[in-house]
């Protein structure tokens, strides 16, 4: 058997689960602890991110014509990558967050919906917050008037249907005040 027919199940492998990958990040994993290791893939695991280690020769050929393409110069040396399917910054965000702990792992780059990223952008992705985070915002942002508006209705609900004192104070002192400011004002001419 050839060497290209030994490599080419591993290449199909990596085209395989790139496919229809959201993000893919490169890392170097270079120094990490076992233990480290072993909870960097549970995280990533948790989050719905794949991690492999695999050759950079490899990776090269199966991501050939392919938006992960660009990732090529930064294969170099021992890479693991991360990929993700369904939350665009699942990858970036939770290997940014366990390099703060172990300061080994290093985030070479990543292509995240078809746009390439180096290291510095990387970590402006792992800054966004997760889709679900970001629905549970603007959830919360709803609610907010919705809860006050709510209360307001309560409290007059439990006034007998009148407004509150001070709301009804306001409402008739207004209208008095104006009229009184315009009697004091003289024409000009």
């Amino acid at each position: 058997m050839a060497k290209v027919e030994l490599k080419q199940p591993i290449v199909q492998e990596i085209s395989e689960q790139v496919k229809d990958a959201a993000t893919v990040v490169a890392v170097d994993y270079r120094g990490l602890t076992v233990a480290e290791d072993t909870e960097l893939r549970k995280q990533l695991r948790e989050a719905g991110v794949t991690y492999k280690v695999y050759k950079n020769t490899m990776m090269n050929f199966a991501f050939k014509g392919t938006d992960f393409e660009a990732l090529a110069p930064v294969l170099e040396g021992p890479t693991a990558i991360a990929i993700c399917a369904d939350d665009a910054t699942a990858p970036a965000r939770v290997l940014a967050k366990f390099a703060k702990t172990a300061p080994a792992l290093e985030i070479k780059a990543g292509v995240v919906e078809g746009a390439f990223y180096d290291a510095e952008g990387m970590k402006a992705i792992a800054a966004v917050p997760s889709r679900d985070e970001l629905i549970s915002k603007l959830l919360g942002s709803l609610q907010s008037p919705i809860t006050n508006f709510a209360r307001v209705l309560n409290q007059i609900a439990e006034q007998g249907g009148e407004a509150a004192p001070a709301e009804a104070e306001a409402a008739t002192e207004a209208p008095a005040e104006a009229p009184a400011e315009e009697a004091t004002e003289t024409p000009a001419e």
